[in-house]
């Protein structure tokens, strides 16, 4: 297997360095993912870009977890599963809607489950939903643009599960209670 550096503020490429500061900040540590993201200035770059827009858009920090968790899930990357698990806890997303998400299922929760089972969707379907599962979408109270921002979360997401299914980042210590397994296909 091929194996990709983590790099920290000290060996990443300089035009890499800004960007793991940010999430330095954000996270009071650069996560693994961020440190193998750095090899690419073009990807960190842009992670943390799409990463502030998120984190500052219309939903709740609980509810971007529910989605970024749903989005590891269902692109199955270990690394984002366990880091997502510990995140939407800290924020308080139910412990057993947590679980429920990560086995692929929907929470509990009204509108965490219009928002899991969006996102879902969305992956699997590569954004070919139909009017019924908008209308779903629409009918918890959410509007159409809730339904496009949740694309972009989706985005940066995107960018992290496919880093972590290529680069296989450890898991940092803090996470690895929360540590996944893809089911068998």
């Amino acid at each position: 297997m091929h194996t990709f550096p983590i790099h920290s503020l000290d060996s990443a490429p300089a035009r890499s360095k800004p960007s793991l500061e940010a999430l330095q900040g954000a996270f009071g540590i650069i996560p693994n993912i961020a440190g193998a993201m750095a090899t690419s200035p073009v990807l960190i770059g842009s992670l943390v870009g799409l990463f502030q827009k998120v984190h500052g858009g219309s939903f709740s920090e609980e509810q971007i977890q529910v989605l970024l968790l749903t989005n590891a899930v269902t692109n199955a990357c270990t690394w984002a599963v366990a880091f997502h698990t510990a995140l939407a806890l800290k924020e308080g997303v139910d412990a057993a809607d947590v679980e429920a998400i990560r086995k692929g299922q929907n929470p509990r929760n009204p509108k965490n489950s219009a928002l899991s089972s969006l996102a879902r969707t969305l992956i699997e379907k590569r954004g070919h939903v139909d009017d019924a599962e908008i209308s779903k979408f629409v009918q918890t109270g959410f509007t159409e643009s809730h339904l496009l921002e949740v694309i972009t979360v989706i985005a940066a997401s995107t960018m992290t599960n496919y880093t972590g299914s290529v680069t296989h980042p450890p898991v940092e210590a803090a996470f690895a209670k929360y540590a996944w397994s893809a089911p068998s296909r």
